[in-house]
């Protein structure tokens, strides 16, 4: 009797399933798509190891917008450059809304942040993140100052590799993470400081399993509570940086002045005394950390992933690698390179947009929502649908970039060899979500050129062996480890 019960229970499920599955794609004039299964939705048409590709390979099936069902979640996904810049550029309004990704979610609770939350809580957040980021620098000489001492403690540790094979994930990933400690908690730490060492290890970790299937597979989070894996390690991890950020803040509030602000954190805890009394404030101490453990997370990370992508490209290609050590001519070797030489080194510019566009970082994007119902392309999205928008499929646009597959800095320059954007660049993502990291990101010239003048990068074996696929895409595109020599130039 209880297996039947329990049968019974089970078609129920799947019928009421479906029933809400018919019952919105009645609502608007939703683009055509795969026919989806009760519960699953699509899932079976994405493979585990791979749901980026299965992504792209729909878009040729059913063009630049089609609607899939992940489980019981209705998405509209956009390919190509067109596509997303009509809808994040074009009508940046309609598609500003912030989608659900259950990780963030399921770690949040509903309690989000500048990144994961939406309506005015998002407008205001992101609003003052941005005045208190400029404040300190983030857009102003000051930032350009940090970097260039973080660069000076960066190369010394490099020099002391001495020639030896090592992986530079490590070390890279302290440099770019201490720029961004130094403006939400005030200063930067020793490169040895545990609490630095914590923070790089967690994020990596974090990044490496959310660029795995265990992240596509949190679409039925509550379900994966229940099954052990990697995948719990997410949200371990995700609580030991959170810890870490409150005991700094406890720190904070023991020697807070509010007449002289050192960084963020002291600017969000003032910003909390103010509106202490105001019951619509969003100023919180639950969003102090979830914004600040944000703001952690994502900035540095993109920074150093970016620079390891850089260091493959450029052992790949000695030829572009020597081009681009341009930086004697222009800089010489007395003072490390300032952004002020960036226009005099066109090439070098091209070389790093060139290895944003080819790494891809967040190749699916952060998925977006409509804020009402958006009539787009000849079709109407009923409002709080989820977007994915396929920022790979922008970098790959054939129509934009001759041979997108292959890996050219001469996709950027123009004619006269002066350096020209392409249209199809959105590492960042476009419009109202732009990432905040984006001025940070726009700093990688500094530390590049900083390395490249002192070193050349030698790979263990041949140059055409290094292989630049990822080995595996989820959140990010999840780069194979690799080890590299250093020869001091």
């Amino acid at each position: 009797m209880d297996s039947i019960s329990t049968a019974m229970l089970l078609l129920l499920l799947a019928l009421v399933c479906l029933l809400l599955t018919l019952s919105s794609r009645d609502k608007g004039k939703l683009p055509p798509g795969p026919r989806p299964l009760p519960v699953l939705g699509n899932l079976l048409l994405l493979r585990s190891q791979d749901m980026l590709t299965s992504l792209t390979e729909l878009s040729k099936e059913y063009g630049s917008m089609y609607t899939m069902y992940l489980g019981s979640r209705r998405v509209v996904v956009l390919s190509g450059l067109q596509a997303v810049k009509e809808a994040l550029a074009d009508q940046g309004e309609e598609f500003s809304g912030h989608g659900d990704h259950p990780v963030f979610f399921f770690f949040t609770k509903g309690n989000g942040n500048i990144a994961f939350c939406n309506g005015d809580r998002w407008k205001i957040l992101r609003h003052f993140s941005i005045q208190v980021l400029r404040s300190f620098g983030m857009e102003k000489a000051s930032i350009e100052e940090r970097i260039l001492e973080g660069g000076s403690f960066l190369l010394t540790e490099l020099r002391k590799t001495e020639g030896e094979p090592f992986n530079p994930t490590f070390v890279l990933s302290r440099s770019v993470s201490n720029i961004i400690c130094s403006l939400l908690f005030g200063s930067r730490f020793h490169y040895e400081d545990d609490r630095l060492l914590t923070i790089v290890c967690l994020i990596n970790d974090n990044l490496q399993l959310m660029s795995s299937p265990w992240d596509e597979l949190y679409i039925f989070p509550s379900l994966l509570d229940w099954v052990p894996g990697p995948h719990r390690r997410i949200f371990q991890n995700f609580k030991c940086l959170r810890d870490l950020i409150a005991h700094s803040v406890h720190d904070h509030q023991a020697s807070l002045d509010p007449r002289s602000p050192r960084d963020f954190i002291d600017c969000f805890l003032t910003k909390m005394t103010e509106e202490e009394e105001d019951p619509q404030s969003h100023f919180h101490m639950d969003t102090l950390l979830m914004t600040t453990h944000n703001l952690l997370f994502g900035g540095p990370e993109t920074v150093g992933t970016t620079l390891c992508h850089a260091f493959l490209a450029l052992m790949k290609y000695p030829k572009v690698q020597a081009r681009v050590q341009e930086i004697d001519l222009v800089v010489g070797r007395a003072r490390l390179p300032a952004l002020e030489d960036r226009a005099a080194m066109p090439y070098t510019d091209a070389v790093i947009h060139e290895v944003q566009r080819f790494a891809d970082s967040i190749p699916v994007n952060l998925p977006h929502r409509v804020t009402r119902d958006t009539a787009f392309r000849g079709f109407l999205i009923p409002e709080g649908t989820d977007v994915i928008t396929l920022l790979n499929t922008v970098h790959h646009d054939p129509s934009q970039i001759l041979m997108p597959q292959e890996f050219n800095p001469e996709h950027f320059p123009g004619a006269n060899q002066s350096f020209k954007k392409s249209p199809a660049f959105m590492p960042f993502s476009a419009g109202r979500r732009l990432c905040l990291g984006e001025s940070l990101a726009r700093k990688l010239f500094l530390f590049l050129t900083a390395i490249l003048q002192s070193f050349s990068l030698q790979p263990l074996g041949a140059p055409e062996d290094i292989d630049l696929t990822p080995l595996s895409s989820g959140l990010g595109n999840l780069l194979r480890p690799f080890q590299l020599c250093l020869r001091a130039r």
